[in-house]
């Protein structure tokens, strides 16, 4: 049996884990060990092959774009194009949450456009194709790994699989005051499934033979949060956690056997409740890169979930978290547009920038910003900002190209007027020294 990434890295260092190390300016060392260690992954399918994304413990936090069809909107092309959206705005992993149309071929497409790593959830396909058959309840353990394997034959890096969803886990369910009770999609098939057949979830079950999948097929395992908040009044509740501590054993069962591993978590979480959700998971599951969706603090915003999960995802990835999937304008309201999914990214971009440099790292491009303004060099500006399309036209917009300043400030630039006088010459004295005072312009 040929050896798997992480089992590689425990020889020495990889192609991965050097390539890795040079994006992120670290020791190779230091990256291998995290890999070799489980606290960091890099999820890369050979039939995939895509660029190396190290992601874990003492990386740059890394950002999801979620995109795919629905049975209402099924286009392709739009796909494509939310993909390539993804990527020139600095995703660094892509999920195919497609529902609609001809699943296969949409995943097939967005796996041979982009070279960032791909991600799905095989139990949307099966759940869905046994639902408009007869029920999701009748799909069968069969149906549910044909599905993994068919997801891994065509290149799928890293797969959110509902292990921790278990006879027990319903029964805390069943006993919680929850509002939303499941939110998660495929979580909520596999509660359907065991409350309908009175069986264990077959993930669960056989996770024995996931792990041969994932070592023949060489995807990383990325163990859904199935009872994940919905709202926050469920956030940190025994559902969610009783989850966690299932995951943080599966997570050692993975490892154990040289399969990249990485957890998932909420969700809708107020703010003071982040770190700790944060520290938890650290503990529980020995330092696997956390993956968190938002979180959002604050239920009541449809229309600018992007912004709500934005200030939790900061928090969250100050805290710890090593891999926020970005939320979009259209959260719980519909479809994304391509233009849904830049916002999105874009919030999710400047939440995990701004984590990092409260971890230190990433303050060479702040720092080139703060002297491109300094110096009214618009161009330099725009080629560190975040979104330069938005930036340059919004510096276009009511302005005269012949000035320096912005249409905000006008001929009262604070910049322009103290760079004009710390420039002036001061008189010297005959010694040489400067004067204690300037004296003033007459």
């Amino acid at each position: 049996m040929s050896m798997t990434l992480m089992e590689r890295a425990r020889r020495g260092p990889t192609k991965e884990t050097r390539a890795v190390a040079k994006k992120e300016a670290m020791d190779p060392e230091l990256v291998r060990k995290g890999v070799a260690s489980g606290r960091i992954v890099i999820p890369c399918n050979p039939v995939h092959a895509p660029e190396p994304c190290g992601i874990g413990e003492g990386l740059r936090v890394k950002v999801n774009v979620n995109l795919g069809t629905s049975k209402d909107r099924v286009d392709l092309k739009e796909e494509l194009e939310k993909a390539r959206i993804a990527a020139k705005y600095g995703a660094d992993a892509l999920m195919d949450l497609s529902t609609g149309g001809d699943i296969d071929a949409i995943r097939r497409a967005i796996i041979k456009e982009t070279r960032m790593p791909v991600g799905t959830v095989p139990i949307y396909q099966t759940g869905l194709r046994m639902a408009r058959e007869s029920a999701v309840v009748d799909m069968d353990e069969d149906d549910i790994f044909n599905g993994i394997v068919m997801h891994a034959k065509d290149g799928v890096d890293f797969m959110t699989v509902h292990c921790g969803i278990t006879k027990e886990s319903v029964a805390w369910l069943k006993r919680s005051d929850r509002i939303t009770d499941v939110v998660s999609r495929g979580g909520s098939f596999l509660v359907a499934w065991i409350l309908h057949n009175e069986q264990e979830n077959p993930l669960y079950e056989n996770f024995d033979y996931l792990l041969e999948l994932a070592r023949e097929h060489e995807f990383t395992l990325s163990l859904g949060d199935g009872m994940r908040p919905g709202c926050l009044h469920d956030a940190s509740d025994a559902p969610q956690l009783q989850e966690l501590f299932i995951l943080g054993d599966l997570v050692k069962r993975a490892r154990a056997q040289g399969v990249q591993t990485m957890v998932e978590g909420p969700g809708h979480v107020p703010i003071d409740e982040i770190e700790s959700n944060v520290r938890i998971e650290k503990a529980v599951c020995d330092g696997a890169p956390f993956y968190v969706l938002g979180p959002l603090v604050t239920d009541i915003a449809p229309g600018y979930d992007h912004i709500t999960a934005a200030i939790g995802g900061a928090i969250a990835a100050y805290s710890g978290a090593d891999f926020l999937c970005y939320v979009t304008p259209s959260e719980h309201l519909s479809l994304p547009t391509p233009e849904d999914v830049r916002e999105g990214l874009i919030a999710c971009k400047i939440a995990a920038h701004a984590a990092d440099l409260a971890l230190g790292r990433g303050w060479e491009r702040d720092n080139a910003m703060a002297k491109a303004r300094v110096a009214l060099d618009w161009e330099g500006m725009f080629a560190q900002a975040i979104d330069p399309d938005k930036a340059r036209a919004y510096r276009s917009r009511g302005h005269n190209e012949d000035t320096e300043g912005c249409s905000m400030c006008g001929d009262v630039c604070a910049i322009k007027i103290v760079k004009e006088h710390l420039r002036k010459t001061p008189v010297m004295l005959a010694d040489g020294a400067k004067p204690k005072h300037r004296t003033k312009k007459k």
